[in-house]
């Protein structure tokens, strides 16, 4: 099993106050419509501008990059390949692989004759059959340990979280079991497993609906970690997690399901450990992941309108880190700001920041602002739980004070 390697430590303080963020945030709250800001990947801001070029007193703009022109709409109906929606793509990289791998199989809550609770294994049941695509009590832990104990037989099955708070009834199976399995049997078993599910904040989902795992769960050895946020690299991971021998949780966010990107028409399989480089920049590297990717990307536009020229890295595996792409990056630009949607306090950004500091240190020229929900549990109320996780408008100001 391959070493997987995560630089873990405290997050060291600096001058940063995210209440200002959270203050200057409050003035543009009347611009933000609750919606979620969707963009293709491949969109990308090319102006580049100085720093010195900084307009004062300039409004977020809204709906920046989320919007499309209708000819763009156009030009994208002429490239090769097709065109699904994000779960789409989750549904047709199982399917390809269900097709050239007898051993795959999926089990979990409604994922048979229902289609999973968000579509992802629709009409899989119907042509592979019920022991392929099985149905499950609603007992996590139970059917969780069982999927494991396949695996050490030889079969690669694919663990549907109906939620992925739900999963937090299945810990001591995901840790104790397949996180280590490998490792405390001498080697003898191989654990090839995808663990995978809709989470993230939604739309008043509900403090336990709203769970972001990502947290709990990079701290177990032996567990790879990715997060998709396009259609493209949704299918591309998944295929890549079936077809590891080590244990994988696909991180999947419930409002990015209905994202819809043209992807192509030939097979492709992407890397569990690759970053994915969103809009290259001079002045500060962002990185982020799977909604926040968006929020990022929407703040870009107004940041490159201020005279700013961000770097936009979407770092989709969370463990381990792609270090490489993250550390060329920070040698160009000597900024960092991380935007993640995980909690503050022993997030996926506070391991991230461990990491920066302990191997690019020499190369920052200022310290590093971690953007992250506020630890506290998601509320009900729109308008408080819109409060609770970052907002572009925090993304501006945060990049302006890094570049003073």
């Amino acid at each position: 099993m391959a070493t997987l390697f995560q630089g873990l430590g405290a997050v060291t303080s600096n001058s940063f106050d995210s209440n200002k963020l959270l203050l200057s945030s409050r003035r543009s709250l009347k611009e933000r419509k609750g919606s979620i800001f969707v963009v293709r990947s491949d969109a990308k801001v090319n102006k580049a501008l100085k720093i010195g070029a900084t307009r004062k007193g300039e409004l977020l703009i809204p709906n920046a990059v989320a919007t499309q022109e209708s000819s763009s709409a156009t030009s994208a109906a002429s490239k090769p390949g097709h065109e699904l929606l994000l779960f789409e793509a989750l549904r047709e990289g199982l399917e390809e692989e269900m097709e050239r791998d007898p051993c795959v199989c999926v089990m979990g809550e409604d994922v048979g004759h229902y289609g999973g609770s968000y579509k992802v294994t629709r009409n899989l049941a119907e042509k592979f059959g019920d022991l392929r695509v099985l149905d499950t009590p609603i007992a996590e832990n139970a059917f969780t340990g069982m999927g494991i104990g396949a695996a050490m037989t030889g079969l690669r099955p694919i663990i549907e979280g109906m939620n992925m708070g739900f999963l937090l009834l299945a810990f001591n199976q995901i840790s104790n079991n397949c996180g280590m399995l490998h490792y405390t049997s001498g080697g003898q078993f191989k654990i090839p497993v995808v663990i995978r599910g809709p989470g993230g904040v939604g739309r008043q989902l509900g403090a336990e609906h709203s769970q972001r795992l990502e947290s709990y769960f990079q701290s177990i050895p032996g567990i790879q970690m990715v997060a998709c946020s396009t259609p493209y690299n949704a299918k591309g991971l998944m295929k890549a997690a079936i077809r590891s021998d080590n244990p994988v949780i696909l991180f999947e966010h419930v409002l990015l399901y209905n994202l819809k990107e043209r992807i192509p028409d030939e097979e492709y399989v992407l890397s569990l450990e690759e970053a994915e480089m969103v809009r290259p920049g001079e002045h500060v590297t962002i990185l982020t992941y799977s909604r926040m990717r968006y929020h990022v990307m929407q703040a870009a536009k107004t940041l490159v309108n201020k005279g700013y020229d961000p770097e936009v890295i979407d770092i989709r595996s969370l463990k381990p880190f792609d270090l490489h792409t993250i550390g060329n990056s920070i040698k160009k630009t000597h900024r960092v700001l991380i935007v993640e949607e995980c909690m503050r306090t022993g997030g996926i950004g506070a391991s991230l920041t461990a990491a920066i500091t302990e191997n690019f240190h020499d190369y920052l020229d200022a310290p590093i602002i971690c953007l992250s929900s506020q630890d506290v549990p998601t509320p009900y109320a729109g308008t408080l739980e819109e409060w609770t996780v970052v907002q572009p408008a925090q993304i501006v100001t945060a990049v302006e004070q890094l570049c003073q």
